[in-house]
């Protein structure tokens, strides 16, 4: 009736101009006008029922298990919503007797009045909905809605109901453009970034005309469900109450309105909208919120832990993997002396001063390109002769035992200690020696056109070697 009352007031103001008021009878009226503002809150937090859902074709059997189960789930709904910042779903029983209920208070309610309409609808839904195993009923504070079958997380965008204010606004499109943009923005905050998937705000209409919106989802909705039940009140309001004043539309899982007049706690709806408060500090090192803090406290020391301990693991083995190479690789070239130095000749001559001597195969390799044609400058009963270049530019000659040559270990290693302690200039002189894997190497140096033949009889050949053991025979 408050309702009726200002829109008729508004009405006539402005089919006959000559009853507009001027402007000292406006400043005279505001009393009044707060006044109808406190009549209309205090009928927007009575508990006025708005709409109630109950099939017919789901009866259930009076005392049966499905009672029990429903008696039980309804006693605990209200207070569970009150103290859980107005939202709660439940289910009690098992298999096909098993009931499932949600309560829901608007999120700018405060506890006791959230408490005080759900007790109410238990009330109602008793004497409203008897025997039925699906109902809903809806308050302007509150819903509530039980089946037999489970509803959670699923998005009902089927309309069912609507209303519209009778008064006419005054700029039909200028309030058609700011309440559009108005619902477009209150729809995406309850669903994206309302805690409590709530939303209320005001848009300008004139300097001193507003037009107040409002937007919910129930809470078992994901972001996306409640964005797109939303869309449907909100396309049928703008277009069923084009022009009016004020529109309510409500669907099972979401619900939205707007007035010229505020119709909710401005206060606690900004509230309601705001994020949740981060927890309190631990004290001491310890949490202080319970059992339940304990714990969650716990698993994040946990993750923590596991997210330090998988890197170090990964070092720790890496570092462990390059110690074993380089530790194997530091021994592996004195296992490949043993057979030279540790060997001693009859007369009792060892070779430990020879150790100088020895070249890697891997350095011989590279010298002689892998022991190519292109370098091999000869072949005598030891095996062939091939020409080589050190990385630092010295030339020498590689004599490669063959694998079809008598000549053994025992005899390479007289020619390697004869050769290293003779010094004459008529003899090649020896450079080092090579034993690993399968090949036994010597390194001379390299005489291009200076071999013995030359020396002696001035003969002009090509560069050849001549064996050491060919002239000390």
């Amino acid at each position: 009736p408050n309702c009726i009352l200002l829109s008729s007031l508004g009405l006539a103001a402005r089919t006959n101009p000559t009853m507009a008021p001027s402007p000292r009878a406006m400043r005279s009226l505001r009393p009044l006008y707060s006044l109808f503002l406190l009549i209309g809150a205090a009928n927007a937090a009575a508990d006025t029922l708005v709409h109630t859902e109950c099939p017919s074709d789901t009866n259930y059997t009076r005392g049966g298990v499905f009672q029990a189960n429903l008696d039980a789930l309804l006693s605990s709904l209200p207070a569970a919503t009150s103290v859980a910042s107005g939202f709660a779903q439940n289910a009690t029983g098992a298999a096909s007797d098993k009931a499932y209920g949600l309560a829901q208070c608007r999120a700018d309610v405060s506890a006791s009045d959230c408490r005080t309409c759900l007790d109410g609808s238990v009330r109602d839904a008793a004497t409203k909905c008897p025997g039925q195993k699906t109902s809903m009923l809806i308050y302007d504070n509150c819903l509530l809605r039980y089946s037999n079958s489970s509803f959670f997380g699923a998005a009902d965008t089927s309309s069912m109901l609507g209303l519209c204010n009778t008064g006419n606004v005054t700029q039909p499109e200028l309030f058609r453009t700011q309440l559009g943009a108005l619902m477009s923005n209150l729809t995406r905050r309850a669903a994206y970034s309302s805690p409590r998937m709530f939303a209320a705000g005001a848009a300008d209409i004139t300097s001193i005309t507003k037009v107040y919106g409002m937007a919910q989802c129930t809470r078992d909705l994901a972001g996306d469900d409640c964005n797109r039940c939303l869309a449907g009140p909100v396309s049928s309001i703008l277009t069923a109450c084009d022009g009016k004043q004020g529109g309510q539309s409500i669907a099972r899982s979401c619900s939205i309105r707007y007035e010229v007049n505020l119709f909710y706690n401005a206060q606690a709806a900004e509230a309601a909208m705001s994020p949740p408060p981060p927890p309190p500090p631990a004290v001491n090192g310890s949490d202080q919120s319970g059992p339940a803090g304990r714990a969650e406290n716990d698993d994040a020391t946990a993750k923590i832990a596991l997210f330090v301990s998988i890197p170090v693991a990964v070092v720790l083995l890496v570092l462990l993997t390059v110690a074993l190479y380089l530790c194997k690789r530091k021994n592996k070239k004195p296992h490949e002396h043993v057979q030279i130095s540790n060997y001693d000749s009859e007369d009792g001559t060892d070779m430990g001063s020879s150790e100088s001597l020895l070249y890697h195969l891997s350095t011989l390799r590279a010298a002689t390109d892998n022991f190519s044609e292109e370098n091999k400058l000869g072949e005598g009963g030891f095996g062939p002769v091939y020409k080589g270049v050190l990385r630092d530019g010295q030339e020498i000659a590689v004599k490669r035992l063959s694998k079809t040559s008598q000549q053994g270990l025992v005899e390479m290693r007289n020619e390697v200690v004869l050769v290293a302690k003779l010094q004459h200039k008529n003899l090649v002189r020896l450079l080092g020696c090579c034993i690993q894997e399968e090949e036994m190497l010597l390194v001379y140096e390299f005489l291009p056109n200076r071999s013995l033949d030359k020396i002696l009889f001035g003969w002009h050949l090509a560069p050849s070697f001549r064996s050491p053991t060919v002239i000390s025979s």
